[in-house]
């Protein structure tokens, strides 16, 4: 693996956590939003849905990128394949952002304006329906994606270094 894939898998790691915070902050802001302009069937308001990323693994380098770092990285090896796929990987990137199906709370309150008038399945009138974000889950998530995004820097770090060191070995 060379010193520019490293930097280039831990900048695809800081890009989907930067994503993920965003995505923490977006729903921690709407733990409240009961009223998000769209209605049911029977004109009942529909509340904030949490929002989470789906990460998954960049597919691998096609055409002249791949073909020429492997040859500058395999140089001189004897038997080594063009097509052979890199051990260390490719990065992340996000796939999609999903809305998570987790039940909307419900709390008993016939005098708000957002309050169900018509009874329908899995809401009763007179309740409204509150957000599926619970604060708790999104500041443990928000605690894993910030350490995510250290390692990453961390992990970047270490290859400028690597990369300058190897330079000043150069210089002589």
């Amino acid at each position: 693996m060379g010193v520019f894939q490293a930097i280039d898998i831990s900048a695809s790691g800081l890009t989907a956590q930067r994503l993920r915070l965003d995505l923490i902050a977006n729903n921690i802001a709407n733990v409240n939003t009961t009223r998000t302009g769209q209605t049911t069937a029977g004109g009942n308001p529909i509340p904030y849905r949490r929002q989470v990323a789906v990460f998954v693994p960049r597919p691998p380098e096609t055409g002249f990128a791949r073909v020429f770092r492997q040859t500058i990285n395999q140089f001189g090896q004897a038997g080594t394949s063009l097509t052979a796929p890199s051990p260390a990987g490719n990065g992340v990137q996000v796939a999609a952002v999903s809305e998570d199906e987790a039940p909307f709370r419900l709390e008993y309150n016939p005098d708000s304006p957002d309050a169900a008038t018509v009874a329908e399945a899995g809401i009763p009138a007179g309740y409204v329906r509150l957000p599926n974000v619970n604060i708790v889950t999104e500041m443990v998530d928000m605690i894993s994606a910030s350490r995510a995004y250290e390692a990453n820097v961390t992990a970047l770090n270490a290859s400028k270094s690597m990369a300058s060191k190897a330079l000043e070995i150069g210089r002589g």
